[in-house]
C-alpha cells in the first residue's frame, strides 16, 4: 500500500469515529441511565442513628464560686436559761444523776443536814454552802467548804458518809442542780451560817431568814 493510500484509509477511519462519537449520548458514552436513577436511594436523612457517629458533649470548665465565710458560718445557738414558776417545777426538771464530785457533795450536805425539809429549807442549806466557796473566808470549792474539818457533824474523817439513793437523796441531788444552775432565788441569799432554833453560830451574824428547823445568818 502506498503512504497515499494509507494517508486516505486513516481519514476514512478518523471522520467514521468522529460521527460516531457525535451521535452518542452521555449517559450511553457511560453506560448509565442518570434518567432512571433514583436520588432518594441516596438521601443522606435515612440513615439510621446507630449508623450516626455521637459525638461526646464537651463538658464547660465552671469556675468555682466564691463563698463568703461570715454569710455561710452557722451561728452558735444561744441556750436560754429554763423558767419555772415554782420551785417544785425546778426540781422536778432535773435528774437524779449526781454526775460530778461537786454536786455529790453538795448533795450529800443537802441530804444529811435538810432532808425533810421543805424544798425552800433545802435550797437554802445548798445556799450556804455555795456563798462560803464564793466568799474567800472558806475554802474555794464546794467539796472542801463541805468537808471542812469541824463545820458539819455528818462528816467522818473528812469523807461523806455512804448514802442510800432513796427519794430524799434523789430530791437532794435535784435541788443542788437547781442551786449550782442559780435557777431559783433562794430566800436564804447571801446566808453564810445556818442553825436550828436553840443554837446560834458562834460568830457575829446577822439573820437572814427562818425556813422549817433552820434559821440562816449572814
Amino acid at each position: 500500500m502506498t503512504i497515499l493510500q494509507r494517508a486516505a484509509t486513516i481519514a476514512v477511519m478518523t471522520f467514521s469515529l468522529a460521527g460516531l462519537l457525535g451521535n452518542s449520548a452521555p449517559g450511553q458514552a457511560t453506560g448509565i441511565d442518570r434518567s432512571t436513577t433514583n436520588l432518594t436511594a441516596l438521601n443522606l436523612n435515612a440513615l439510621s442513628p446507630q449508623n450516626v457517629p455521637q459525638i461526646a458533649p464537651v463538658a464547660t470548665p465552671v469556675a468555682p464560686v466564691e463563698t463568703n465565710a461570715e454569710n455561710t458560718a452557722v451561728s452558735p445557738v444561744v441556750a436560754e436559761a429554763e423558767e419555772f414558776d415554782t420551785l417544785a417545777q425546778a426540781v422536778a426538771a432535773q435528774d437524779s444523776a449526781a454526775a460530778d464530785e461537786a454536786l455529790q457533795c453538795l448533795a450529800g450536805a443537802i441530804y444529811f443536814e435538810s432532808k425533810g425539809e421543805p424544798l425552800t429549807g433545802q435550797l437554802a442549806v445548798a445556799e450556804v454552802i455555795i456563798n462560803r466557796a464564793k466568799s474567800g473566808r472558806f475554802p474555794a470549792n464546794v467539796c472542801a467548804v463541805v468537808k471542812q474539818r469541824g463545820q458539819f457533824s455528818f462528816v467522818r474523817g473528812g469523807q461523806i458518809p455512804n448514802i442510800n439513793a432513796g427519794t430524799a437523796y434523789r430530791t437532794a441531788v435535784a435541788v443542788a442542780k437547781v442551786a449550782l444552775a442559780d435557777a431559783w432565788n433562794s430566800p436564804a441569799n447571801k446566808a453564810l451560817y445556818f442553825n436550828t432554833p436553840d443554837r446560834r453560830p458562834s460568830v457575829r451574824a446577822i439573820k437572814v431568814a427562818s425556813i422549817g428547823n433552820h434559821i440562816f445568818y449572814r
